[in-house]
């Protein structure tokens, strides 16, 4: 009873945090900052936020600080920095809707790498939920086959996109090493991470200069990285990585809706089909819903 009640609070983590990470590109655009400044005032903001957070609970005690810790926290956080670095290069080179595509492989990914890793069981059920959810994200980010006629510049694309997925991989794998550290510690350290290996790279020439653009990289960071990523650590830790992947793929739909609201992109029936199918995969693997049913499986 009570592993399912923290499959159950996992997966509600995961969906929370998803639905958050929805609005991270429209804070991203709206801010009017390079890259490079977005992710370093998201790391710092983040960190700060999570620093105050970690030190109310009591975390900050030297028996969660031992080598092995800090080292796999740190490895995850290398991930999951250039795993962002390595997306946003994508999308300048192949279109957003190709390296939205292509990164979002991270869900084949982790249940490969939970397999390989965990010895974690994949059922043909799961596996068939997880191609009908990529099939549904296909149809949601509407690939143009124009995006073709970039060479070189595209091909570069997808291999950033790529890259960038499996880094998300590896950072979920190593966050489940972690399963003993509070995930308040894990996320403070990805952010800390990131301000160290980012200052070098910042703008400090090309600063905002607007109020609004300040508070939308202050949001970005306390809400949608400290907070976000409390909820993103504690649900891997809680959850089989099948479901984790499976969950991930919330995050395009809520992104397409948000696009529709704060710039008014109008969604294709094409889309509204991928988004039902996106959500109803989700619902699938969160249920244990089987399409393949058991029996195929016996030695007969």
């Amino acid at each position: 009873m009570t592993g399912n009640h923290e499959i159950r609070r996992g997966a509600l983590e995961m969906t929370i945090a998803m639905l958050m990470s929805g609005t991270i590109g429209w804070l991203v655009v709206s801010s009017q900052q390079s890259s490079q400044n977005v992710v370093f005032f998201r790391c710092l903001f983040g960190g700060a936020t999570l620093a105050l957070v970690c030190a109310a609970l009591g975390l900050f005690r030297r028996k969660l600080f031992t080598w092995r810790v800090v080292g796999l926290a740190t490895l995850g956080g290398v991930a999951i920095v250039a795993n962002w670095v390595l997306l946003f290069a994508a999308y300048s080179r192949a279109s957003i809707s190709m390296a939205t595509t292509v990164y979002s492989t991270q869900p084949f990914m982790l249940v490969a790498l939970g397999a390989l890793v965990f010895r974690e069981r994949i059922t043909a059920s799961v596996v068939a939920w997880l191609g009908i959810a990529f099939a549904g994200l296909v149809l949601v980010v509407r690939v143009e086959p124009a995006v073709l006629a970039v060479p070189g510049e595209y091909l570069h694309g997808v291999a950033l996109a790529a890259g960038a997925a499996f880094l998300w991989a590896i950072s979920s794998i190593v966050t489940k090493y972690l399963k003993s550290t509070p995930p308040h510690l894990i996320a403070f350290f990805t952010a800390a991470t990131g301000v160290v290996l980012l200052a070098p790279f910042v703008r400090f020439d090309a600063l905002p200069t607007s109020a609004v653009h300040w508070l939308q990289l202050a949001t970005l960071g306390i809400v949608n990285t400290g907070v976000m990523y409390v909820l993103l650590y504690g649900a891997i830790q809680k959850l089989p990585t099948a479901m984790t992947g499976a969950l991930s793929f919330i995050y395009p739909v809520v992104a397409i809706i948000v696009d529709r609201v704060a710039f008014g992109q109008k969604l294709a029936w094409v889309q509204v089909a991928g988004a039902v199918l996106i959500l109803l995969a989700a619902a699938g693997v969160n249920l244990g819903w089987r399409i393949v049913p058991l029996r195929r499986y016996s030695s007969t």
